[in-house]
This record gives C-alpha cells, structure tokens and sequence, in this order.
C-alpha cells in the first residue's frame, strides 16, 4: 500500500503505517516547525508544500498509490471557533483536499481517501457543512438528517461508499480522550468487503466511562495496541502506565522517572487554541492530575489520577512559542505543565519524534513541539484504520 499525506504536520500517518509496510510517496505542509521534521524524518519524501498549490502534475509524478489521508485544518468547524464553517480560510481547505483526491484518483489509481475533522463539523452551519463533506466524497447531493448527524453512519453517490464514525484515541490504549470523526471513501468494490469503520452490534464492547448514551465501543478497539498499558478488568479498557521503568540486572530495585505518573484518561491535546472537547463546549475547567515521585514515595507502581485537561499547542497569534496553557501535573505543592515526550506518549508517537533541529541548526523549541502535537492524529488510530482498509482491499480485490 502507498499513499499520499496532505497536512502532513508531525506525520502521524507515516508513524502508524510504516510499520504495516505502507509507503509514503509525498507529504503537504507549510508550517516550518513541521517541514523541518519532514525533512529530517522523511529525507526521501518530497513535501509537495500547500495543499492549494498542488497541481495535476505532481500528483501524476508520484506514480501509483492506494490511499489519500489528510485531516484538513478544523478551526472554523469548531464548536470553540468562530464557526465560520467550509466557507471559512481554513476549514475550506477541504475541497483542496478532495480537488487532490480527485486528480490522484484520475492519474494514480488511489482508491481510498480518508478525512478526519472534529466532531463540531457535525453541528457547523446547522449541520450543512457535514453534508457537504459527505456529498463531496461520495459524490452526491446528502441532506442534513432530521435528528441532527449521528456519530456514525454511510452514504453512497456516484464517487463510490462513504463511512463515518466518530473514534475516541482512549478506545487504542492511550491515555488521552481525543474524539475525532474519520471519514473514509472507497471508489473501489466496496460491496465484496467488510466495513472499514462500522462494525455489527454483535461486536461491540461495555461502553467506558463517560460516554454519550447510543455510542457503543467496538470490541475489537478496546483490546487495541497500547504497547504500554494494560487491561482494567473493570471496564474493558487499556490503562497506558506512560510512566517508564528501569529493572537493575538483579531484578531487586526499580528506577522510575520523576513525575511521569499520567491519569488514565487525559483530555484532548489541542492545537491552535480551539476545540471541540467532551462537553461539546471546548471550555471546560482543566482538572489537575496528581504526580509523585516513585523514588521519593517507595511506590512500585504507577497511580491513576483524574481526567486532565485539554492540552492546548498555544500556537496562535497571541502565545508565545515556550507559552503555557498545557496540561499541568502537580508535584508536591508545584505544578508543572506535561513534557513534549509526555505528550508524544499521548498520541502514541515515540518518544522525542518531534525533537529534530530546527532551522536555525539549534534543538526544536517546545513551542512547536506541542503544536505538531495538538494538530496531529492519534497514532493507533491511524494504524487500526490502516488495517481495516488493508484487509477491505484483499477481501475485494
């Protein structure tokens, strides 16, 4: 499987995919923090730059490839934005993101296109802003539902299936609660294939914590990769222990670092200030997690505190670039904001992947380190949604 990744930001695509053997033949970005991470982690991909300026020709360059990914910006489909919706700068790059699609389809033979948005694209412009998108993919005209968009659910045009489903980073065994909705168009066989993102009643799990009533958790999710959690026998689910641990040679002492004691489930990381959050309002009050010293505590053991806040990049006009707003653990009577590498763990990247030199030739700032972070996919996600397609396109090749 190849593929083309349009705002490409820290490039969690390549992250969740590589390991499937899934080829990246090009990248889009324009943020300089991000193309400096390309650069250095994807020397041989080229970086097409704005998803505006692509044309025809460098898409036909890349030769064959299967799949375009691509979350366009969602600032102005947040329910904590202006909600200047699709007609909005940035949220309008969608139709940049589906011009490409279109072309990759037409010169590369890509059959699958995937788009991920927050869940405030569902009530944007009294829910007309979803319908474009859906009636964009599949290439049909697709009305607003009487009831309002439900988290998941299909449309078939001229362009081929649609699926939509909206999938939580906490149900992939990370420690953040990060709701988001994939969209995923397949133009190929899609009626000699299982789902890619819908599954049956009949495999769906007890709910977690916390959710809206009617928006049950695949069972097959909550027993996804986290290689560094755990199943709670309690509720289905996998508890990252993003604290790590080090075993002397005669297996008697442990060494943990400081203050990495993260709670089971952190809120979402945000980029830019906006988001659409849990309680629908993306500005709920942050709730502190509680840290202790293993060393200091004699614990052997990690500790499970309270849902964290949002994790915000503070990446816009008004922060500066080391600027707070950041989930805080507290240490003693101090508090302190969660490292990059805390974060990374967050979004199932490995640790320091965001640590590249930037421009200047010095190391990459936190500042934009947690703004690549905040814009960027959950990488389990990503990977699990890798696989559905994966195996869609052997049942229907």
């Amino acid at each position: 499987m190849r593929y083309l990744s349009l705002f490409s930001g820290m490039e969690a695509a390549h992250l969740a995919w590589a390991p499937l053997g899934w080829e990246c033949v090009g990248v889009s970005e324009i943020d300089p923090a991000a193309c400096q991470l390309l650069k250095q982690r994807l020397p041989h991909v080229p970086n097409l730059g704005s998803v505006e300026d692509i044309t025809e020709a460098q898409i036909a360059a890349l030769g064959r490839f299967d799949v375009v990914i691509g979350g366009s910006p969602c600032q102005d489909l947040s329910v904590a934005g202006r909600r200047a919706g699709l007609a909005g700068a940035r949220s309008s790059l969608f139709h940049h993101q589906m011009r490409v699609f279109n072309a990759a389809r037409h010169f590369c033979g890509a059959r699958w296109l995937v788009w991920e948005n927050v869940p405030g694209a569902f009530s944007s412009n009294k829910g007309r802003d979803f319908a474009v998108v859906v009636g964009a993919m599949a290439g049909c005209e697709v009305p607003v539902p009487d009831q309002g968009w439900g988290s998941e659910g299909v449309a078939l045009g001229d362009n081929g299936l649609v699926e939509w489903s909206v999938l939580d980073a906490q149900w992939f065994g990370v420690a953040q609660r990060r709701r988001r909705v994939f969209s995923v168009l397949d133009t190929g066989n899609w009626s000699d294939r299982p789902p890619v993102l819908l599954e049956p009643e009949s495999l769906r799990g007890d709910s977690p914590p916390r959710r809206e009533s009617g928006e049950g958790v695949a069972g097959t999710l909550t027993r996804s990769a986290g290689e560094r959690g755990a199943e709670d026998p309690e509720r289905g689910q996998l508890i990252p222990a993003l604290a790590r641990c080090d075993t002397t040679g005669d297996g008697t002492r442990q060494d943990w670092e400081t203050c990495t004691i993260i709670p089971a489930v952190a809120h979402t990381l945000r980029a830019d200030g906006f988001d659409a959050s849990e309680d629908g309002t993306g500005r709920g009050t942050p709730l502190v997690p509680v840290a202790f010293d293993c060393k200091a505590s004699g614990q052997a053991g990690f500790g499970i505190g309270e849902i964290a806040s949002t994790m915000r990049s503070m990446g816009h006009a008004d922060s500066h670039q080391n600027g707070g707003g950041h989930l805080a653990v507290q240490h003693g009577m101090q508090v302190r904001r969660l490292t990059p590498i805390e974060c990374e763990r967050l979004q199932g990247a490995p640790d320091n992947h965001t640590l590249v030199v930037n421009a200047k030739g010095k190391p990459m700032a936190d500042g934009p380190r947690y703004k690549m972070l905040g814009n960027s996919f959950a990488v389990p996600v990503i990977r699990w949604i890798g696989q559905q397609i994966e195996q869609a396109q052997e049942c229907s090749s």
